[in-house]
């Protein structure tokens, strides 16, 4: 190609880009142009807006601070006329102030010159009273001294007779009172207290299913009985009494122990000696779980709380015990219950008085034996476990082992007597029965003048004859006191005994 032709071309292309770059910029400077004047008229309309809320708020803020202005001019224009007021009540009182003050010099005034004249009349009733008492002594032979001493002595006469006479009527609606209200506290006590009593023996009946178990339980030569009485201290009887074997022991927990022991051992089938002391060992701590499980529930049905696990434990083994056939733990809750309703009705605290009650025979369920009688012991061991000082002394002085100090000792001690008295509580060997009735009556035949004696009502009453030529009406009021405090005295009884002595003349003749 010709160059000629190509520089043409080049220049023509030259040219064209000039002229379409002039073209772009001219373009790009309008529409530049036209952005920048949209955007001042924007900032324009914005500047406007702008200055409209600023003029709002300032209009607001305005009208707000003009209110709160108005607030304050109206508070302080409150405040001017509540002081305004208060200068016009302060002058007033000022004025009343000083009007009182005013009266108060007049009455002032007044008074002294009344108090002059009361001192010029008292001057003159005391010149008087002196020659009335010159007349008075002249008359009587009497100096005032001796007048006064006369007229005290007299009247100490007076105040002492009608001071004898009060007493006396006292002392005599006492008597009649005391002994009513005291059986109307027992009686309501009892009535509102209803316990059941079991009577427990000495020996405890093992029933099997039939008597070839007899010959399993004895084992070869003796062995397995002999193990068994050696593990729970028991004596197993095995006689000719069909279906039934006899655990003896004084102990109620050791057969206890032996009963659930045999229970499981003939239920198992397996029974030789080392089997034998295995389930007696389990069975123990068994009824160790049980025991301390029964002396919580009783705390817990009595409402008492706070008491020491020990004496916890104790309570729960009151329940194989028993005194004269009651079991103890029945005799201990009848005894709380007692003691609570007592001392509501004396009005004393009855929580205190209950847990009295149920810990007073603590002491008959020792660990080991002490030498202490069982008052004195419990009392020891209450005061070992932190019970409190009137606590242990109700304990320790329900049998006059120890010296009353609290009104809760003599609670205890009647609720136990009322409780071990009750008809049907406690249960005696014949032969001790009768002997009782035997020295009741032999107690009273040794006094002169009695001719014969009768112990009625299960020894609750003796019945006592005597001599009409030997003894007089007198003497047979006496010999009864005499009868009850030697019988007090020499004899143990539960409950009381009323001695009734009889005393009658008889005539006698015959019709033939």
């Amino acid at each position: 190609m010709d160059i000629g032709i190509i520089i043409a071309i080049v220049c023509a292309a030259a040219v064209g880009f000039a002229l379409g770059y002039t073209l772009y910029k001219t373009a790009l400077k309008k529409r530049c142009d036209s952005i920048l004047k949209k955007a001042e008229e924007e900032a324009e309309v914005i500047k406007k807006n702008k200055l409209l809320e600023v003029k709002e708020k300032f209009l607001n803020k305005k009208s707000e601070l003009e209110k709160e202005v108005a607030v304050r001019n109206q508070k302080i224009q409150q405040a001017e006329n509540k002081l305004k007021q208060r200068e016009i009540s302060l002058n007033q009182k000022h004025e009343e102030l000083q009007r009182k003050k005013n009266e108060t010099e007049a009455v002032k005034e007044n008074l002294e010159a009344q108090l002059v004249i009361v001192d010029r009349k008292k001057e003159e009733l005391d010149i008087l009273q002196a020659q009335e008492r010159e007349k008075l002594e002249s008359i009587s032979g009497l100096t005032v001294e001796e007048a006064k001493e006369r007229l005290v002595e007299s009247l100490k006469e007076e105040a002492k007779t009608q001071a004898a006479s009060y007493i006396n009527d006292i002392m005599d609606e006492a008597k009649m009172t005391a002994n009513k209200e005291a059986k109307r506290i027992i009686i309501q006590s009892i009535q509102r207290v209803a316990t059941e009593t079991a009577i427990e023996n000495s020996v405890t009946v093992f029933h099997i299913d039939s008597d070839e178990v007899k010959g399993r339980i004895i084992g070869r030569e003796g062995r397995n009985i002999r193990a068994l009485e050696a593990a729970t201290g028991v004596e197993i009887v095995v006689d000719d009494t069909p279906e039934a074997i006899v655990l003896s022991a004084f102990d109620p927990v050791r057969r206890e122990i032996a009963r659930l022991a045999l229970h499981q051992l003939v239920n198992d089938g397996r029974i030789h000696p080392a089997r034998i002391e295995e389930v007696v060992a389990k069975v123990k701590k068994q009824v160790e779980e049980e025991v301390i499980e029964t002396g919580k529930r009783t705390t817990i049905d009595l409402g008492i709380h706070g008491l020491h696990p020990e004496l916890i434990r104790i309570i729960g083994k009151m329940k194989y015990r028993s005194s004269y056939g009651q079991n103890l733990l029945q005799h201990a809750r009848e005894t709380a219950n007692l003691c609570a309703v007592m001392a509501s009705e004396l009005g004393l605290n009855p929580k205190k008085a209950k847990r009295a009650g149920l810990l007073h025979d603590i002491g008959k369920v020792p660990d080991e034996e002490p030498e202490l009688p069982h008052a004195l012991y419990g009392a020891k061991l209450a005061e070992k476990y932190k019970e409190k000082p009137d606590i242990c002394n109700a304990i320790g002085a329900h049998h006059d082992e120890m010296e009353m100090s609290s009104l809760l000792a003599p609670i205890v001690q009647i609720c136990d007597a009322i409780s071990g008295a009750r008809p049907g509580a406690r249960r005696e060997i014949v032969e001790a029965y009768i002997k009782r009735l035997n020295d009741l009556e032999q107690l009273a035949m040794s006094y002169p003048g009695v001719t014969k004696t009768y112990a009625i009502q299960a020894g609750r009453e003796l019945r006592v004859i005597v001599g009409a030529d030997k003894i007089d009406d007198k003497q047979t009021e006496s010999l009864s006191t005499e009868i009850a405090k030697k019988i007090q005295d020499e004899m143990t009884y539960p409950g009381q005994v009323k001695i009734t002595v009889i005393r009658e003349t008889r005539a006698i003749s015959y019709a033939k």
